[in-house]
């Protein structure tokens, strides 16, 4: 099973490359390969095993009561899918997992990933840390979602993949699928997205987005 960084993992932060490796021996029950455009799990489904993602790339997203989709994020590997939710009361997946490429998944029973947990404290810590990245995340996308125009979407969106001191970053997402993540038709994102190009808040390259007028984009948020 060292055929996978593990290193970049966060659930096996501060634990040795073979500490990692044994742990993965003894709870891994199955090794799953889904191809590309497939569900990997359906918004709803119980929870009974942690999925890892070891190689690949998957988007989730989720369908509203009114019947619309809305794209959450794109997960590369090595990542867990929805850990929070492992140990919830309602431990049902919350979104449909969808790979974007051929995917491999380990897949462990809930029992033994407890198992590994309670008998080892940075494994834990390392969980909670997890599970509260996300619900970091998720307050995120809250935040954008009440930010009624595009322009101001599209702002916090490039505001939290930058800083002050690293002002550019790559869009790993197509137009499309941008415009599936806001919600909104791809012509209206790249209408928006050419607005701030003219009025000299962004420039973007292929799929370079860079910053040039950062006060710009936070007035908006």
């Amino acid at each position: 099973m060292s055929d996978y960084n593990l290193a970049s993992c966060p659930l096996f932060l501060h634990l040795l490359l073979h500490e990692a490796e044994e742990i993965l021996e003894r709870a891994v029950s199955e090794v799953r390969t889904v191809d590309k455009g497939n569900y990997v799990v359906r918004q709803g489904d119980p929870i009974h095993y942690l999925y890892l993602l070891m190689e690949g790339l998957v988007r989730t997203e989720m369908v509203t009561k009114e019947g619309n989709v809305l794209e959450i994020e794109f997960i590369e590997p090595v990542r867990p899918l929805a850990p929070a939710f492992l140990v919830a009361s309602e431990n049902r997946f919350p979104v449909d997992v969808i790979t974007t490429e051929r995917s491999i998944f380990y897949v462990i029973p809930k029992s033994l990933w407890l198992k590994e947990m309670m008998s080892n404290e940075t494994l834990l810590i390392n969980f909670m840390k997890v599970t509260s990245n996300m619900t970091v995340f998720l307050s995120k996308k809250v935040q954008m979602m009440s930010i009624k125009s595009l322009k101001g979407k599209l702002s916090l969106y490039i505001l939290e993949n930058t800083t002050a001191q690293n002002d550019s970053f790559f869009l790993r997402r197509t137009q499309t699928q941008l415009a599936d993540y806001f919600g909104v038709q791809r012509p209206s994102l790249a209408r928006t997205l050419g607005e701030m190009i003219r009025d000299g808040w962004i420039s973007l390259y292929k799929r370079e987005l860079k910053v040039l007028d950062r006060s710009k984009l936070e007035e908006l948020v």
